[in-house]
């Protein structure tokens, strides 16, 4: 059996038809020949953009020449009413900054450290759920939203502003689409960006609760009462550069893309990871016999012992990338395989089309955690595997993310068997992240 994906758009569309399309699902918008397709052009009256499927664009643009590849500022069209400005959306010296202040709440040693408050929050979630039919996106948000805020902020999901950020979220998750009109059109600064009245109160609720954590956090930093989490590591990191430390604000921003990217990306891949395992219940028998080995309360030794489950969640996120594609603007004129292309043109990569690319991957639509084992596919892995992007704008969460999802896989299925229920299956959308579109339903029994 292999994994689902979206219903392609025929080849040809015209440009109101694109507008609807990616306006209701960036996923579904897109021609089936994109899945053999080196690279591919798509002209609007306003801009041109490129699909880069070729890998060795695709080390040019993220790995040998970033500087000359800024972020595009229409992907963050649509979510700056939540992010700001934060280091999600930056670029240059501000995006350089942001990340010297960053980076090292993140380096390896901090990882041990803040691994027993996974375990609770995996221990939280295993005990939540009951036998029966469940919606897992739902049951994985609460999960990683609980495993986020005991990292950052040393509180449960359970406390009253995190439960009220969690909650709100939802909200705006699901109003919010990956682009919205503006990443399509040439609007100057002062024109509304056509985002909806319930997307914008949302964010504006959110970015209040975490102002009001922020503000806790600086006050118990003033006081040297504060918990050795990463919001401390992160508010009292001066700049080594200038010496300057986050103000509130920038904090607020900061913590807004934690949350989002933290929370929403763990959640889709530990949600579309549960369904694949429900369909091929012999490989979550594997999964389930590596977390029989673990205690009651793991310790950080125990992930060496995590390998086919470590294999399952590389394979969900090869299959399913919470982050579909993402945008780059070439500032300098380029020539990409014999294609003149102007400055200001919009270099999509798309990990969601080079991950299942057909003249890249060996069965690119299987579930085939073995894969990651076998020497033919090491190529593909090192050539087209980007789940948390590459080079220096690398997902800063990217080892945190592998430390927490074999985790917390492997917690699940040591308690519960999940299920296939009959019907159709979940079909992928980009929402913020590649979430099912109505849904993941799975049925739950005890081991």
């Amino acid at each position: 059996m292999t994994a689902p994906k979206p219903v392609s758009r025929p080849d040809k569309a015209s440009l109101w038809q694109q507008l609807k399309l990616f306006r209701h699902d960036i996923l579904s918008s897109q021609p089936a020949r994109l899945y053999r397709a080196w690279m591919a052009e798509f002209r609007t009256p306003f801009f041109r953009s490129y699909l880069c499927n070729d890998p060795a664009l695709v080390t040019r643009i993220l790995v040998e020449r970033p500087d000359d590849f800024p972020k595009s500022n229409r992907i963050g069209e649509g979510l700056r009413p939540l992010l700001g400005n934060s280091v999600f959306v930056t670029n240059g010296a501000v995006w350089k900054r942001q990340r010297r202040i960053i980076d090292p709440a993140f380096e390896g040693g901090r990882l041990r450290d803040t691994f027993p408050a996974m375990v609770a929050a995996g221990q939280g979630a295993v005990a939540r759920l009951s036998p029966g039919v469940t919606e897992v996106e739902e049951d994985m948000s609460h999960v990683a939203a609980d495993v986020i805020f005991r990292t950052l902020f040393s509180l449960p999901i359970e406390h009253e502003v995190a439960s009220a950020v969690f909650h709100e979220f939802r909200a705006y998750q699901r109003s919010q689409p990956l682009l919205n009109l503006a990443a399509f059109l040439p609007l100057p600064s002062w024109v509304p960006r056509f985002h909806r009245r319930s997307t914008k109160r949302s964010a504006a609720v959110i970015r209040g609760l975490i102002a009001r954590l922020c503000e806790m956090r600086a006050a118990e930093i003033r006081a040297g009462t504060a918990p050795d989490d990463l919001a401390t590591k992160i508010m009292t990191t001066p700049d080594p550069v200038t010496g300057d430390r986050f103000t509130t604000e920038e904090m607020i921003d900061q913590v807004a893309i934690f949350f989002l990217a933290g929370h929403e990306t763990s959640a889709s891949a530990l949600s579309w990871a549960l369904y694949l395992l429900a369909l091929y219940p012999n490989l979550q028998d594997r999964v389930a016999a590596e977390a029989a080995t673990l205690d009651e309360t793991p310790d950080f030794a125990s992930l060496a012992r995590l390998k086919f489950t470590r294999d399952v969640f590389r394979e969900t996120l090869r299959l399913y990338p919470p982050v579909p594609m993402m945008v780059r603007q070439n500032t300098c004129p380029e020539e990409m395989r014999d294609r003149k292309i102007a400055p200001g043109a919009q270099m999509v990569l798309s990990p969601w089309h080079l991950h299942r690319h057909e003249r890249i991957w060996p069965q690119p639509d299987a579930f085939d955690p073995d894969r990651w084992q076998r020497e033919e596919n090491r190529a593909c892995m090192r050539d087209a595997y980007m789940p948390f992007s590459a080079g220096p704008r690398v997902c800063t969460g990217a080892g945190f993310a592998m430390v927490e999802g074999p985790l917390l896989l492997a917690m699940l299925i040591k308690t519960w068997r999940f299920e296939r229920v009959a019907g159709p299956d979940p079909v992928p959308v980009a929402h913020l992240t590649v979430r099912a579109k109505d849904g993941i339903w799975l049925s739950l029994s005890r081991r």
